[in-house]
């Protein structure tokens, strides 16, 4: 990953701005400086939070928009924490940016009730429509718009790959987090596959991170049992946690984003999240130039990526099948 490559001082000049990268497009702006606030699940440290702000910023520099130069980026990491989410919403909203960005429904909620006049990007949100941020993707309403994580159809193939290299699966447990607004839809659409692949599921509802372990041990009695693993700000944090439990309890599990796969994970399916920070660029520009969030539609994935992790595989036992190696986008050995 092209994160992996920039050390901390290349990290920090990308972000003030100084790099002299070449720039594919000169955005016509005004001569104040324009500014952005960006709200991050993660910690400051952490390496696909900051990943993903690599791809926004350089995304902005693609466009014209340079930090220090003719923008002004104001940053805020919640480290996962609901109440410092909601502290630091209210924080950048009461800055007046022109524009604010975001990841994870629960975020997009706590800005909106911190303002309904400052625009809302979000980079990354499950079900905005069924979680009441947007009014339907196509005009979204209101001060909000960005790109969505879900697609109905995702839900299915969590269940068909798990069947593919644990075919004898009987029993999956949805690990989630009960209070996010949009995982209700999620949810529903991975109850209506489970029937077709003949599978017992039970929603085990995770609010923090001290009920993590207690939460996949009382479900890892038996055998052909699975997990999968919900996105959410809760999960992306402490991923390293949830991978060491379905390690500990030689559980298979797949998750929603190819770095829980890279920190030992089995296998994960869903968007690339730093791309879709490079195209929450896009709807910043265009904030900036004059469009409103309410006619920038909400878009949805077009693309999603299958990571393996054989290492894990042959630790539990199981053999990836070759027609899946082959349709995998990435393999870890």
């Amino acid at each position: 990953m092209l994160f992996d490559q920039l050390h901390r001082r290349d990290f920090i000049t990308l972000l003030g701005g100084a790099a002299a990268w070449p720039l594919a497009a000169r955005a016509q702006q005004p001569d104040r400086v324009r500014r952005i606030a960006v709200l991050m699940s993660t910690a400051a440290d952490d390496p696909e939070g900051r990943a993903r702000i690599t791809a926004f910023v350089q995304g902005l520099q693609q466009l014209g928009w340079t930090a220090g130069r003719n923008v002004q980026v104001e940053y805020r990491w919640t480290a996962g924490d609901p109440e410092r989410a909601r502290s630091y919403a209210a924080e950048l909203a009461a800055l007046a940016p022109d524009v604010i960005v975001t990841g994870g429904a629960s975020y997009v909620a706590a800005l909106q009730q911190a303002t309904r006049t400052v625009p809302i990007v979000f980079a990354t949100a499950t079900d905005p429509v069924g979680g009441g941020l947007v009014t339907s993707l196509a005009r979204p309403g209101g001060n909000v718009t960005g790109f969505t994580t879900f697609e109905y159809g995702s839900s299915a193939k969590w269940l068909e790959l798990l069947k593919q290299i644990a075919p004898r699966l009987m029993r999956v447990a949805v690990i989630r987090d009960p209070s996010l607004p949009t995982g209700t839809g999620q949810l529903g659409a991975i109850q209506s596959a489970a029937p077709s692949f003949r599978v017992e599921l039970k929603p085990v509802d995770v609010r923090n991170v001290a009920e993590l372990g207690p939460a996949v041990a009382a479900f890892a009695h038996g055998s052909n049992v699975v997990l999968i693993i919900q996105a959410s700000p809760l999960a992306t944090v402490h991923r390293d946690l949830i991978v060491t439990l379905a390690a500990r309890h030689k559980l298979p599990a797949v998750y929603p984003e190819r770095h829980f796969v890279a920190a030992g994970g089995l296998i994960s399916y869903g968007p690339d999240y730093a791309d879709q920070y490079r195209q929450a660029a896009g709807y910043v520009d265009r904030i900036l130039k004059g469009e409103k969030p309410a006619d920038l539609p909400v878009l949805q994935p077009t693309q999603f990526e299958l990571a393996i992790n054989i290492k894990t595989a042959k630790a539990l036992g199981l053999e990836v099948p070759s027609t899946l190696l082959a349709r995998a986008d990435e393999v870890i050995e």
